[in-house]
């Protein structure tokens, strides 16, 4: 362990140093940390209504409250429009904060770049559409998935503007009699116009490839290849990979492979479920290798990328104040598998030491999981589908029919998590003291 780590220190600890302090992922990192006091708001009420008023429940299902309290699903409503303005603007707070940081790097009108990003951004948004004569904009790429989008052109408005406004022919010099205010937005405004100019001139031309905007060319881009990846533990491995990379360079990776992930292995976990329910035996199921067998199960422990184990590392190991703060804040989130506070608040994304262990981990206990069940089997196959907020290991258990052994390769599963985590987590005590 300690040649590993000395490895890291060596090769990682340098490399990583160097990226926390370039200015545009040092602007990425603070604005997620800027944002996190709402990313945890979100995530809290997100496990309010789907612990506590969810008919699906763990919890609701055990005590059978839904049967005590028949309406207990409309009390979701009180609390599900937190959502709206919070998590699911989050591309909006990103836009404008990323920008508006490197606007004070340059010493530029902070404020009014931030506003120009947002405004770059929604350009490129996908234009409305009529819904019963009503126009409408689809809040798609608002949240999460609009992040990667917002992130680009956050860094190229916040790195470019600023120059602009330094060109004096560029500048309208307004009277002194003239109110501060007034004169502050007369000095930006050719620069501002040249930047909305381009942006809508990109926005344009991508039109012309991808009529539904910059976000579908994206999203189209990454899944289209893989809609012939085989229902198979080769097939797992390359989704869990692609997921938690996507998810580590702000691509929200779930909600991208959603679809790809549905095509390919939905028709092979209902076939289970039918197999199932006809009297078959959890050992003997058809499917033993998809995606709700072996990522769901056995490598979504705390959310993507088993962040429920680098959580318990940093309580073993961070020295870190920050870091002990926010995974106390997201302890009892990830418990039950929600980890934004984790991915967004660390953050993960461009963490250049845990996206390592944050693509590794998953993909390790994939591989756990099927040698238990297909190589080796010591336990039956986990078909039985379980509520997604369900804690990791209950719902093996539960996903097994109540096998014990499975519980035990669920602690097992989280032990490794917590050993690939634990050295990153040294190295980044380091990596602090390198930056101070």
């Amino acid at each position: 362990m300690q040649k590993f780590n000395d490895l890291l220190d060596r090769s990682l600890v340098p490399i990583a140093t160097k990226l926390n302090n370039q200015r545009h992922v040092a602007a990425i990192r603070d604005a997620f940390m800027l944002i996190f006091p709402l990313t945890i708001a979100s995530s809290l009420v997100i496990l309010v209504n789907n612990i506590l008023f969810s008919n699906e429940s763990f919890i609701v299902q055990l005590f059978q409250l839904n049967r005590l309290f028949p309406n207990l699903e409309s009390a979701q409503q009180v609390l599900a429009s937190v959502a709206n303005g919070t998590i699911n603007i989050m591309s909006l707070f990103i836009a404008f904060l990323v920008a508006q940081l490197l606007a004070k790097h340059f010493q530029a009108d902070a404020t009014l770049v931030g506003l120009t990003s947002v405004a770059a951004f929604m350009i490129l948004y996908p234009t409305s559409f009529a819904v019963d004569d009503v126009n409408v904009i689809s809040t798609q790429y608002l949240g999460a998935q609009g992040l990667f989008v917002a992130m680009i052109v956050a860094c190229l408005v916040g790195e470019f503007l600023p120059k602009l406004f330094k060109v004096k022919r560029l500048q309208i010099k307004m009277p002194e009699m003239v109110p501060p205010a007034v004169s502050r937005s007369f000095s930006g405004m050719i620069p501002i116009v040249i930047i909305v100019a381009v942006t809508a001139l990109i926005n344009f031309l991508v039109l012309m490839i991808a009529p539904e905007g910059i976000n579908e060319l994206i999203y189209n881009g990454i899944q289209s290849p893989l809609r012939d990846l085989g229902g198979n533990v080769v097939g797992v491995l390359i989704l869990a990979f692609l997921q938690t990379t996507l998810f580590a360079i702000g691509i929200h990776g779930p909600n991208t492979l959603n679809a790809v992930r549905s095509a390919i292995f939905t028709e092979q976990d209902l076939a289970n479920l039918d197999f199932i329910n006809q009297g078959g035996s959890l050992w003997d199921v058809p499917y033993k290798e998809t995606w709700g067998v072996l990522n769901d199960m056995f490598a979504n422990m705390g959310g993507t990328g088993m962040t429920l184990g680098l959580i318990i590392a940093i309580f073993i190991a961070s020295k870190r104040p920050e870091q002990r703060e926010i995974a106390k804040m997201s302890l009892v989130p990830g418990i039950f598998q929600i980890n934004e506070p984790m991915i967004f608040g660390l953050p993960i994304v461009l963490n250049p030491i845990m996206i390592i262990p944050f693509i590794l981990t998953p993909m390790v206990n994939i591989l756990v999981g099927y040698f238990v069940t297909v190589v080796w089997p010591i336990m039956p196959t986990p078909a039985i589908g379980v509520p997604w907020t369900t804690p990791g290991i209950i719902n093996l258990f539960l996903g097994t029919g109540g096998n014990a052994i499975a519980a035990v390769v669920g602690v097992v599963c989280l032990a490794i998590s917590v050993l690939i985590y634990l050295p990153f987590v040294i190295a980044s005590n380091r990596s602090q003291k390198v930056e101070l």
